[in-house]
């Protein structure tokens, strides 16, 4: 009796420990996002035709949340179906705000500029969520305006399982989501275009009929299949040409299907057996690594610990070894965390899997699925990141090959009590660095017995994206007692100078 008790008392013991080393050891850089799919209202708006007003409260609500749980990106989905939940395009606007294709929001606004504001003003990044091919939801012609592009050039069109799509091998349909995504790049301040899964459609039961086009456009290529990977390719290359050529800050990333390929159809492979984005979807995200075209993969691990199909260690291991030194994001998926079945009924597996990940230096981040899941704190995940994994704030992790010079620090701090907290005031850098000027600020607080470290995350109590916005208030509840403040400033990249003067302040109760 007295050994079992020991050894839990043991157990107990290490736990604890465990727990502890995870808080004082918390990233001070770290991706935290989550994708606002706006297909079929899963996120954002809650339903059709929402007034402008009803529409930008609830994006306001959904921010909100996420600042408070830690999360410092946004995937919002802008075109879920060759539509926009943006003003600045030239296709239709999107029905799952107003409820029908091609009528704007009332009043008017921009939905798009709105979420850049909103997010920028939180600290968070924004990257517009791009479905490349799909054309429609439904073969429904209720549902399709007659100006839809599907309708004006149907020729650069197939339909699939139930949904058009455009056709991948026509150079013309490739020029056109070029454009279309580069009007999002040079009209609208986000900070990344982002793709998702969904490049060929999944298979279904017959064959794609697209072997027309392979007669006319594939005779260098050997087989059909590695004409559509080619296809894929040139868009991808082609678009991150354009993307860095019109904005050297900006970053390109795709969130592909979990398994490359499998190590049975190729030794480079993962040791899987499940659907490959390779072979299915005609998306060789491994390629988009080695030749750099890509600044982040985050690649759908929604699988658990020791999954026999796909195990999520196994995935994220491959994933972060063929990186080629861009960045690794893994895509959790949050709502398989009520399913009933093996692996997910461990209310632990996705913050094992938070844990997991953060052991590999090669991976820089998390990705939700989707922000619903997540808000509605399911399986108390939510409760997990804001008490333990998220509980001090991240800055986005740096894109050396990108950018990696700092900007200059901040200068004249100064630190004064007014009521109800502690004002700071301090002066932008009076130069630049390699043409930049300081995009924002990130502010820390320290007492008097501790000691002065700006890695970390702990003491960081503000991230701004304004410059301009020199002052800060500290309206936060300390004791009495004496407060060092600092002031870093951040570029566009997140390169962070070395700190401002130090400010000290006596704080009465």
């Amino acid at each position: 009796m007295f050994a079992k008790k020991n050894g839990i008392l043991v157990s107990f013991f290490f736990f604890s420990i465990e727990v502890l080393a995870q808080n004082l050891h918390l990233p001070k850089r770290e991706f935290r996002a989550v994708w606002i799919a706006t297909v079929q209202n899963i996120d954002w708006p809650s339903k059709r035709g929402l007034s402008s007003e009803v529409q930008k409260q609830e994006f306001v609500n959904i921010l909100n949340d996420h600042q408070k749980t830690g999360i410092n990106a946004i995937m919002l989905q802008v075109r879920p179906s060759a539509d926009a939940v943006y003003g600045k395009s030239r296709e239709l606007w999107s029905m799952f705000l107003s409820g029908k294709q091609g009528v704007a929001p009332q009043p008017l606004y921009d939905p798009l500029d709105f979420a850049v504001i909103e997010a920028h003003k939180r600290g968070m990044e924004l990257h517009a969520w791009f479905n490349p091919y799909r054309a429609t939801n439904d073969t429904i012609d209720s549902n399709t305006a007659i100006q839809h592009i599907t309708r004006t050039k149907p020729e650069w069109f197939f339909t699939y399982a139930g949904k058009k799509y455009f056709n991948p091998g026509l150079p013309e349909v490739r020029n056109y989501i070029i454009g279309i995504i580069m009007d999002v790049v040079r009209n609208y301040d986000i900070d990344g275009v982002h793709f998702d899964d969904y490049f060929y459609p999944y298979p279904g039961k017959t064959p794609l009929p697209d072997s027309a086009s392979f007669v006319q456009y594939g005779k260098e290529f050997s087989s059909i299949d590695d004409w559509r990977r080619n296809n894929v390719d040139v868009l991808i290359k082609t678009l991150s040409d354009s993307i860095h050529a019109e904005k050297r800050y900006m970053k390109f990333g795709i969130s592909p299907f979990g398994i490359w390929r499998n190590q049975k159809d190729d030794p480079e492979g993962s040791e899987t057996n499940g659907l490959s984005g390779y072979s299915a979807l005609y998306a060789d995200a491994k390629k988009w690594l080695t030749e750099g075209w890509i600044d982040y993969i985050n690649p759908q691990v929604y699988f658990p610990f020791n999954y026999p199909a796909a195990a999520y260690e196994k995935l994220v291991d491959w994933w972060s070894n063929v990186a080629n030194g861009k960045h690794v994001y893994i895509g959790h998926s949050v709502y398989r965390a009520m399913e009933d079945r093996d692996g997910w009924r461990d209310k632990q597996q996705l913050p094992n899997q938070i844990r997991y990940l953060r052991q590999n230096p090669r991976v820089q981040g998390s990705v939700f699925f989707s922000s619903k899941s997540l808000t509605n704190n399911l399986a108390g995940f939510k409760d997990s990141l804001r008490n333990d994994y998220y509980k001090y704030p991240a800055l986005l992790p740096q894109m050396i090959w990108m950018d990696a010079v700092p900007p200059l620090s901040p200068l004249k701090l100064k630190a004064s009590r007014v009521p109800g907290g502690v004002l700071l005031k301090w002066s932008e850098p009076i130069a630049v660095r390699d043409g930049e000027v300081a995009y924002g600020y990130v502010i820390y607080r320290f007492d008097k017995n501790e000691r002065i470290d700006i890695n970390n995350p702990e003491h960081i109590i503000h991230v701004s994206f304004n410059a301009k916005t020199t002052t800060y208030t500290d309206s936060s509840d300390k004791q009495s007692g004496k407060y060092i403040y600092l002031v870093t400033s951040i570029d566009r990249m997140k390169n962070e100078s070395t700190p401002s003067n130090a400010a000290t302040v006596k704080v009465k109760k």
